[in-house]
């Protein structure tokens, strides 16, 4: 049997990058269960409530809903449980400095599978303000008004 290659992306975040500044991003491996595996590689996973902290020098996540594997029997993990993030040593210094400094937080943005293993994309992030969000989907319009108006003078049309 040929060894998976490539990206394939299980669950993302969306909202996370609409309610925070990403500020740096981190690729993070998950310590699974065997159910939680067939779960997500039948694509079922939703990061919106998650969220991820360091404790006793360890990175946890938090809240990330991955679904009973519907084949599984008594061996079937919690959908909600806490699940460790693989991360160096040196890379879990280097944020829970930055999380107690700044006051930053740590999101979940994008779950997938990159080789044939279970990885996470955790972000540092600030909250962003109401008047943050507006300014963000108001320049989104804008630039997309611009590339409609573009393509319809490319096309000759008024």
């Amino acid at each position: 049997m040929p060894k998976e290659t490539g990206r394939k992306i299980i669950a993302q975040n969306k909202k996370a990058r609409h309610d925070y500044h990403v500020e740096d991003t981190y690729e993070a491996g998950l310590v699974l269960t065997g159910t939680e595996v067939k779960s997500l590689r039948a694509g079922r996973a939703s990061l919106v409530d998650g969220f991820c902290d360091i404790d006793g020098g360890e990175a946890w996540l938090h809240n990330v809903h991955i679904p009973e594997y519907a084949q599984g029997t008594w061996t079937n993990h919690l959908t909600r449980r806490k699940r460790k993030l693989l991360l160096n040593r040196h890379e879990i210094d280097k944020i829970e400095q930055r999380v107690q400094a700044k006051g930053l937080t740590l999101v979940p943005l994008s779950l997938y599978f990159r080789d044939g293993r279970a990885k996470v994309e955790i972000a540092l992030a600030r909250g962003k303000k109401q008047y943050d969000k507006r300014h963000a989907i108001a320049e989104r319009q804008a630039k997309a008004d611009a590339q409609r108006e573009l393509g319809r003078r490319l096309k000759g049309i008024r």
